[in-house]
């Protein structure tokens, strides 16, 4: 199991920016995983649920998870590897800078790690948390995908 890192609170996510986080253990994404998001998204192009035709005819020789679906892996990885304690709620906010580096072939595995960039007060007592995340491929030169994650953690 990865190392979890685990704010008390709030108040004390500044304590916490530029902090290593994970990473996560390795999730794979096998072709079954890749048709249920294609049949969530409605999202059913070749390249990524036609094996016998991505042999043929894809640029990578195989069928390569949706960008989309990468990016959807994160809050389950996350909840891993990061976690605030003592807070109502959580509201995913968005992903700047994002970018899709590599594809991920069906039976790929990926791990996410991260650190905290910023935090920011809202009223209320919430903050507003900037992460940068790291999609990690295994056996790849580069991440499959990167960005920053904004997160509103409420009291």
């Amino acid at each position: 199991m990865p190392d979890r890192l685990v704010v008390p609170n709030i108040e004390a996510l500044p304590d916490f920016i530029d902090t290593p986080i994970g990473p996560s253990e390795w999730i794979t994404v096998d072709q079954t995983r890749i048709d249920a998001f294609a049949r969530a998204t409605g999202d059913d192009q070749w390249i990524h649920t036609d094996s016998e035709r991505a042999v043929r005819e894809s640029p990578f020789g195989h069928t390569i998870a949706h960008g989309y679906l990468t990016l959807a892996l994160a809050p389950v990885l996350l909840r891993e590897i990061f976690s605030v304690d003592n807070c109502s709620q959580i509201i995913n906010s968005g992903i700047d800078r994002l970018r899709l580096k590599e594809p991920v072939a069906a039976g790929s595995r990926l791990r996410l790690s991260g650190r905290i960039l910023g935090v920011r007060r809202v009223p209320g007592g919430a903050a507003r948390v900037n992460l940068s995340l790291s999609w990690e491929l295994e056996g790849a030169k580069r991440p499959a995908c990167r960005g920053e994650a904004i997160y509103v953690y409420f009291p």
